[in-house]
């Protein structure tokens, strides 16, 4: 009997090794239930610490519902009809983390097979079990924020097969499937056509180049120009970096504007007590990743919007009305000075700085011997700019909102200007840094000797550069790989 208490009760094993369907639904019930407790605590904290409140116990769990709903990018409808969909992104990320969790779990102890995944089905059927109760709290006449029961439940649905699904993936690596026969077929049969007309045209077109340089054009194979083997695992490390670099560069204009701006003091004018204060330091937490993306944005270029018809960027700013809210007080009232936007500018620039060398420290064959083709690393520079540049819309627009109807019905940095400044500064920077990368750390060999010449000297002095170049290069993607 004490073995039997001492047993976790949801990870009862049977004599095969494996769960019972209802233990793994509990999972999913668990999992949902922590990440509501993360809001649901706080929620309820602050009601203890307002006695004299009209809002009742009920009230404040069914506030916590609809704060959670409104983390899984479920839109909530306030007063007559007024949205509120402004998804607060630090409940987002708790919510993913803990799927992911669950579904790595689920998926470790199922071989990996191709009904692999059917094991994380009882998890996210718990989980969205625990969200039909909260919409079904969330939809009485006298819940705040009103749920809307299909469009919420299809947003909770949504992030939970993505967290199970990335759980899932980091348990048995990513499915990779080979495209149809038919599909393979007709793709070899027309890609050898398409080089072959452009060596043709470029023979046409290069008669008066050197000799060397056209020899080089016609040894141009089809094979030349496909991406090498392990390009996917560089690619992700660059866009990631990219991005990375972007939301650094993000959280540092934030920390000045916090540093600098009057958000305490707007904080304190606007609590009444402290439950008051911590209420606006509970708002403000929830809404810091939006924050965080809304000033990289700022960065960027295209700004981002605090309502219909007004622009928050370098170039140009016009603001209304703003809601009394202390994040909303370090919104910028104007445009920097030249100054300013010269260093908003290098922001960018730099953050290309590390996925272009980890770009030209893979395709340089740095422990493999093995070389890409300059062709084949422009082909993945660009491949990662197109990646850089949907995941830049994506955050854009998760990262917005709407707070009501009429003016507040538009906050946040619009998708395709986001996604259009982010392909124009990283195809500025990665492609040609990768590139440049490439040819020094493949260039770099053994130091010739110097000559007495003019010539040899300078080739000696060269040889020199590139070898210093070598070890700085190598050394800054090792840091950047590392980190």
């Amino acid at each position: 009997m004490t073995q039997l208490m001492g047993r976790p009760i949801l990870s009862l094993p049977d004599d095969l090794g494996t769960r019972s369907p209802l233990a793994d639904l509990l999972v999913g019930a668990r999992t949902a239930l922590l990440a509501l407790s993360v809001i649901a605590v706080p929620v309820l904290g602050l009601w203890v610490l307002t006695p004299y409140g009209d809002i009742t116990a009920r009230g404040a769990l069914r506030l916590s519902c609809a704060l959670w709903l409104l983390g899984h990018g479920a839109p909530l409808g306030r007063g007559a009809g007024a949205p509120f969909t402004l998804t607060p992104l630090l409940l987002t990320a708790v919510s993913l983390g803990l799927l992911r969790r669950a579904g790595a779990r689920a998926g470790a102890r199922t071989p990996r097979s191709a009904g692999a995944w059917r094991a994380a089905l009882p998890v996210g059927v718990g989980y969205l079990a625990v969200a039909a109760l909260a919409v079904a709290e969330c939809s009485g006449p006298e819940a705040v924020l009103r749920a809307e029961p299909a469009a919420d439940l299809f947003a909770v649905a949504a992030v939970t097969v993505t967290g199970l699904a990335w759980g899932h993936c980091a348990a048995h690596g990513v499915p990779r499937r080979a495209l149809p026969a038919a599909v393979t077929a007709r793709l070899r049969a027309w890609t050898p056509a398409l080089p072959a007309a452009v060596t043709a045209r470029l023979r046409a077109w290069t008669p008066a180049l050197p000799a060397a340089v056209t020899a080089r054009l016609r040894a141009w194979t089809p094979a030349d120009w496909a991406p090498p083997q392990d390009a996917a695992a560089a690619l992700r490390r660059a866009a990631g970096s990219w991005l990375l670099g972007l939301l650094a560069a993000g959280g540092l204009l934030l920390t000045t504007a916090i540093a600098l701006g009057t958000a305490g003091r707007s904080a304190a004018g606007l609590a009444d007590g402290p439950a008051g204060v911590l209420g606006l330091l509970l708002g403000c937490t929830l809404l810091l990743p939006n924050a965080v993306l809304w000033a990289a944005a700022y960065a960027l270029g295209p700004g981002f919007a605090v309502g219909t018809g007004t622009a928050v960027s370098p170039a140009d700013t016009h603001l209304g009305a703003v809601p009394e809210f202390p994040l909303l007080t370090l919104v910028p009232t104007g445009t920097p000075g030249t100054a300013g936007q010269a260093v908003l500018a290098t922001l960018p620039l730099l953050a290309g700085v590390v996925p272009a060398l980890l770009l030209g420290r893979a395709a340089s064959g740095r422990g493999t011997d093995r070389p890409w083709h300059p062709a084949g690393t422009a082909a993945v520079a660009f491949a990662a700019v197109l990646a850089v540049s949907a995941a830049a819309a994506v955050a854009a627009w998760i990262s917005g909102g709407a707070l009501g109807s009429g003016r507040m019905s538009a906050l946040g940095p619009g998708p395709w200007q986001a996604a259009v400044t982010a392909a124009g500064w990283s195809g500025a920077v990665v492609p040609p840094g990768a590139l440049l990368a490439r040819w020094i750390l493949a260039r770099s060999g053994a130091e010739p000797r110097p000559a007495t010449t003019p010539a040899g000297w300078a080739r000696h002095r060269a040889a020199r550069l590139r070898r210093t170049l070598h070890h700085l290069v190598t050394r800054l993607a090792d840091l950047s790989r590392t980190r």
